[in-house]
């Protein structure tokens, strides 16, 4: 049974008092419950005397939401293991299967096991549709996997690659391939294939299905390798902070590396293969160029990568949302501002 409507989700910052921010916003729309509200504190608390006011009610309204505004934002951090998130954002979230089944339950799931690594930082209302969304779609292709969350906690800008180059040395020995998801793209079409890319690389998102971006080098979005072809391509260049361009280098890479590089075929929807998620007008990239870094993002990287990686993992643990397991990694990345000064904004 789906508890996601009913039982709140628990994983990263503590909370408001909820109940005194609703109260205060039902007072102030509502006069009539208002008056009720004040003989109950009346009653309760005795606060209010005889010649309690409305006007005084709704001063400790706005004293209550104040002081819980300035505990929230002296106490939350980028901490994925303390927040109550609303359950009632997770009304519509789809009930995912109770549990993942085996190879061993049943052969037709085959021996292969996916990492999908998604690169992470503070887009939480997108995650909590992704992940419910994403255990349900691969557990219906019967698709072994484990979803990562690699979370960027530091103060330098947001780098993708380096998560993803996080995410693929700390996926672990029982996994065999990962794929590089973004968090705001849903597959919409069961025909896609996200099963092991014994070939080469392939890539979900193609420019001929996803709805933004269709170049023919492009190959963001959803990308699918095993573990053993992303070795050879010494994972994805850590010069990249701010958004975009990583994964045009990373092209380079597979071609360099000699991997073929394989898409969909067969697919009729379209642009409307997926279902893009983000809203640019709430959350705006960070697509500054700053200093050289204007140079430099056309440029191959070729010694950086797996190899050169520096980072510290604060945390890793093990949560669920709407019944769907995933593993957050709470990262802190390491910046040589000598080297890509332009990972700080100034």
């Amino acid at each position: 049974m789906c508890l996601s409507a009913t039982k709140p989700l628990t994983f990263t910052c503590m909370a408001l008092d909820q109940f005194v921010v609703k109260v205060c916003i039902i007072a102030l729309i509502d006069y009539t419950t208002l008056l009720n509200m004040r003989l109950a504190i009346t009653s309760t608390f005795r606060f209010c005397s005889g010649k309690c006011t409305v006007y005084k009610l709704f001063g400790l309204c706005v004293v209550l939401v104040l002081v819980s505004l300035l505990w929230l934002q002296l106490s939350c951090t980028g901490d994925m293991s303390r927040v109550v998130v609303d359950d009632r954002r997770l009304l519509h979230q789809p009930c995912p299967l109770e549990r993942q089944a085996s190879a061993a339950d049943d052969p037709s799931w085959g021996p292969h096991k996916l990492a999908l690594l998604i690169p992470f930082r503070e887009r939480f209302e997108e995650l909590l549709v992704f992940v419910p969304f994403m255990h349900t779609f691969l557990n219906n292709k019967k698709i072994l996997h484990k979803i990562f969350v690699i979370n960027q906690m530091d103060h330098y800008r947001f780098n993708r690659a380096s998560l993803i180059n996080v995410g693929y040395t700390e996926s672990g020995n029982d996994t065999d391939y990962i794929a590089m998801h973004d968090v705001d793209l849903l597959p919409l079409n069961e025909a896609l294939d996200y099963g092991f890319p014994e070939e080469g690389p392939f890539h979900v998102a193609s420019p001929e299905l996803h709805p933004l971006y269709h170049y023919k080098a492009y190959v963001g979005g959803i990308l699918l390798l095993t573990k053993q072809h992303y070795h050879m391509c010494n994972g994805m260049s850590n010069r990249f902070w701010g958004w975009g361009r990583e994964d045009d280098e990373f092209y380079r890479r597979l071609r360099t590396a000699g991997l073929r590089l394989f898409r969909p075929s067969g697919i009729k929807t379209g642009y409307k293969t997926f279902r893009h998620i983000h809203d640019p007008a709430w959350r705006k990239r960070d697509q500054k160029r700053v200093a050289a870094q204007k140079q430099e993002q056309f440029k191959v990287d070729p010694e950086g990568g797996l190899t050169n990686l520096q980072y510290k993992l604060e945390s890793r643990q093990e949560l669920t949302i709407s019944g769907a397991p995933v593993t957050v990694l709470n990262t802190k990345l390491e910046c040589d501002t000598d080297k890509t000064p332009w990972c700080l904004l100034n």
